[in-house]
């Protein structure tokens, strides 16, 4: 090949190279070993908006590299600047800013390599391309995923917050573990403040404080009357859908702001800036208002974040009135219970004791129920039963069973046995009672003792003998049927007679299966346990009041699901109460027991009192709140 063929050959791959250079779709540009540059091509003048002229023999740190905001980039933090520093990579890459003519910066993806003539270094060559599309695209994916992040956040919140809210009936446990769940994810500090009655005394039921900090008690307490104008401010405040802002600075510039008196000492003992305050609100009813302030270095709430409050305020009103609703049918029922249930008669030195624990379903009022009454022969009886079912109609059947079973028993004097006979059959053919299980009982003996019991059992668990020294035994002669089931069946059984002694300073002791039967307790485990604890608290409490026992006794079994009665006696002494005994009579009979408030049996010490509706409590709250 002559010389002539290698010229043009040469002039052809010059061209060829300024081609491909131009066409490449990507901006290139060379500098020397001193960062000038040496060369740019047309697509890197198009996307800086600065002609090669301009751009050539100028320092290419100096002229391009930028940060986002525009600002310089230090020399020593180029990456691009390695390579001409003679460093062992030959080759880099990376993402960076340059700046355009106009003042604007332009993301690029960058991509750099050493270049060598004749084995020595002679500079770099830098080929970017315009990264904004791609930029803007991982922006926009990253907003993107920041609100779905968010409201998830927001949604995981809401749903932890429904799941309290439907969990519990007690209002100020709720309060404060409504509190934890919303501080620190929607504030630095938060308070609930309710109002049975914006014109009455509001209470500050739970306050969370700042992350990491002490909880607030001393402020969790009854409010101070309002003036005129807070009460005002407040009423609107829960009367309204709407959630108010508010400030510290707000408040402590103006003590006579409208939620200065209820909110001011909340920033002055827990800090910040800004605050919500959202209503609690439910079917038209105001119940009080909800607090969630952030700190000074904190942006007040957003709208959106506003919204999440308003939402998570209208939940707590419909659970506070859930609350609400569900005291107030339990106090209706159990009021039922106890309009239904006996006082107890005082009777020489016998000392009898009541207790009863209605079921912890809102309205699982049930046919539980104890008696006791003086006879016509002057003896004592004593009844427990348990009639089926647990709603308003078995408390109706219940009275029916009790009221035929005084009245047999006081028209006729005839053996447990034959009244329960008679019981059987008047309730199998006048009534639509279901069955039902009891124990009735003579306590015979006059005074000083001895003393019998002579009883009957219809099904029902048996009666526990506790005495003074701790021995235990319970009676199980005299069972027979279920009342209700021998008549219907027409079977023929019938309810033995059964007696016991009863020793001197013993306690007797009857109950309903709520008291030994569970649904996590078998029936025996139960029994075992009512006497292990009988007789462990005969020994400790001697000397104490059978009221004492029973109560003592209950808090050790806690029972719980059914409703429960129980019905105690205790004994006197050896020829206690005879003629010429000097020993002081044992501590006086409770004039009250489970029945209605202040009512009493014929013979004690307070008689036809006015029966009072404890859905109607005032004071604290308690009928509403707790």
């Amino acid at each position: 090949m002559g010389g002539t063929d290698r010229i043009t050959d040469r002039a052809s791959g010059t061209v060829f190279l300024h081609a491909v250079l131009r066409d490449l779709g990507a901006g290139v540009l060379t500098v020397d070993t001193s960062g000038l540059i040496t060369f740019v091509n047309p697509w890197a003048e198009h996307l800086l908006g600065r002609s090669a002229e301009q751009m050539r023999g100028c320092d290419a740190h100096d002229l391009l590299h930028r940060r986002h905001d525009g600002s310089p980039v230090p020399r020593e933090l180029c990456p691009m600047r390695t390579l001409l520093q003679g460093g062992r990579a030959e080759e880099l890459s990376g993402e960076e800013y340059f700046l355009r003519a106009d003042g604007t910066t332009v993301p690029i993806i960058w991509s750099a390599a050493s270049l060598r003539v004749a084995g020595r270094r002679a500079g770099t060559v830098v080929v970017f391309h315009d990264f904004s599309l791609q930029r803007e695209a991982e922006e926009r994916a990253a907003a993107r995923t920041a609100a779905l992040e968010a409201l998830t956040a927001r949604l995981n919140l809401v749903a932890d917050v429904s799941v309290l809210l439907v969990s519990t009936v007690d209002a100020s446990g709720m309060g404060r573990r409504l509190l934890r769940l919303l501080v620190p994810r929607m504030g630095d500090w938060a308070a609930l403040d309710l109002w049975p009655e914006v014109a009455g005394e509001g209470e500050r039921f739970a306050v969370r404080g700042p992350r990491g900090g002490e909880r607030p008690v001393a402020l969790e307490e009854p409010l101070p009357p309002l003036p005129e104008r807070s009460r005002r401010a407040v009423e609107h405040v829960m009367s309204s859908d709407e959630p108010v802002r508010t400030t510290g600075e707000e408040l402590a510039a103006a003590p006579d702001a409208p939620l200065a008196t209820t909110h001011r000492v909340l920033f002055d003992r827990l800090g910040g800036r800004s605050a919500v305050v959202v209503p609690l609100r439910a079917r038209r009813r105001s119940f009080g208002m909800l607090t969630v302030a952030r700190a000074e270095s904190a942006p007040p709430h957003s709208d959106a974040e506003i919204r999440l409050l308003s939402d998570i305020g209208r939940r707590i009103g419909m659970a506070l009135d859930n609350i609400r609703l569900y005291h107030e049918q339990r106090n209706v029922a159990e009021t039922m219970q106890r309009q239904l249930l006996a006082p107890l008669p005082q009777v020489g030195r016998l000392r009898m004791a009541a207790r009863y624990l209605p079921a912890q379903g809102a309205m699982e009022i049930g046919g539980d129920w104890y008696d006791a009454f003086r006879l016509a022969d002057g003896v004592t009886a004593l009844v427990i039963g348990d009639v089926v079912g647990h709603d308003r109609q078995a408390a109706a059947h219940m009275a029916e069973v009790r009221n035929m079973l005084r009245a047999l028993a006081w028209d006729h004097q005839e053996p447990p046995s034959v009244i329960m006979r008679r019981l059987d059959e008047a309730v199998t053919h006048t009534s639509d009672a279901p069955m039902a299980t009891l124990i009735f009982a003579r306590v015979e003996g006059g005074e000083g003792g001895p003393w019998q019991l002579h009883w009957v059992t219809a099904g029902h668990p048996p009666p526990l003998l506790v005495t003074s020294a701790g021995d235990t035994r319970f009676l199980t002669g005299g069972h027979g049927p279920l009342i209700g089931m021998s008549a219907v069946l027409d079977l023929g059984l019938n309810w033995p007679d059964a007696y016991e002694d009863l020793p001197p300073d013993s306690t007797l002791l009857l109950y309903t299966d709520g008291l030994v039967e569970s649904r996590g307790r078998s029936i025996d485990l139960g029994l075992a346990k009512l006497r292990h604890h009988a007789g462990i608290l005969s020994r400790r409490m001697a000397g104490r009041t059978v009221d004492d026992f029973c109560d003592e006794l209950l808090e050790r079994i806690a029972p719980a699901g059914d409703d429960v009665a129980l019905l105690a006696l205790r004994m006197p002494a050896a020829g206690e109460g005879t003629p010429g005994d000097a020993t002081p009579p044992p501590p006086p009979q409770s004039p009250h027991s489970p029945a209605a408030p202040d009512r009493a049996a014929p013979g004690s010490t307070v008689e036809r009192p006015e029966v009072r509706d404890p859905t109607r409590a005032t004071g604290r709250g308690e009928a509403t709140w707790e």
